[in-house]
């Protein structure tokens, strides 16, 4: 960019070219840290076996194209997307343990990134998804969705409430059992701040025998996937709180975790 154009761009400004054009409102990141990442193929976890690359990938430069948008569905969502005890509600409350999760989506030298899109889904409290391909023979609970969105604010934080998730068993192994987990997806300020992980819980016992969470090898950033329980957050007579922060690329980044 000629210095004359940067000159001109201001913040939440887009540059502006010679003609008057925009040019782009992005800014560059640092390189992913891959040393927290968990790799592509994984031996403990099967499925990697099958889906994981053959070949060598292809590094992709930091263009317009990867360094601005995407804008999904900000306008449609409502306030009670982001509570997932009454978003799916039928006739009655749904089962389980009420819970209330909030955190700060920041970038990679700690600043807030508000206006990210936050997606969540997971199981019911038996360990059921609504889904037609979840077999699992449990119940469902006609009052529970499983699946909220929300947006972070000017600090970059956001908040929901929901039901805390049942285990489920998986065909991973013998006797493998998956530990409680809500998938969360963020779509951020670019693509490069893509983000799909798993939100887990502290101290359950199926963590230190899960594939999918041992993945990560770095025992810093796995840990960064456990939520911490929080008497701040926590309402009285009526939902434990949790705290978990995701932090896109750079330092302390939140694993990708699929």
């Amino acid at each position: 960019m000629p210095a004359e154009t940067a000159a001109r761009v201001g913040p939440g400004r887009s540059p502006i070219g010679a003609c008057g054009e925009i040019v782009s409102n992005a800014k560059t990141y640092l390189p992913r840290d891959w040393g927290v990442q968990p790799p592509y193929l994984y031996e403990g976890y099967k499925s990697t076996v099958t889906r994981s690359p053959r070949k060598p990938l292809v590094p992709l430069p930091q263009t317009l194209s990867e360094l601005t948008g995407p804008v999904y569905g900000h306008d449609a969502v409502q306030a009670i997307d982001a509570d997932l005890t009454r978003n799916g509600a039928v006739n009655g409350q749904p089962l389980g343990q009420r819970i209330k999760v909030t955190g700060r989506v920041t970038d990679e030298n700690g600043r807030p990134v508000p206006g990210t899109l936050i997606e969540i889904w997971q199981t019911n409290a038996a360990g059921r998804y609504v889904h037609k391909v979840d077999t699992h023979d449990a119940p469902l609970d006609p009052n529970f969705f499983g699946a909220g969105r929300f947006v972070t604010d000017a600090d970059g934080r956001y908040t929901f409430h929901s039901i805390r998730p049942g285990e489920y068993p998986w065909l991973n192994h013998d006797k493998a059992f998956r530990p409680a987990h809500i998938h969360f997806s963020l779509l951020g300020p670019s693509f490069v701040t893509r983000l799909v992980t798993q939100m887990y819980f502290p101290g359950d016992a199926l963590l230190p025998l899960d594939p999918i969470f041992l993945s990560v090898s770095d025992e810093d950033a796995r840990n960064r996937l456990v939520s911490r329980y929080s008497v701040v957050a926590t309402e009285a007579d009526y939902a434990l709180g949790y705290e978990f922060d995701i932090v896109l690329r750079g330092r302390n980044a939140t694993p990708m975790v699929a």
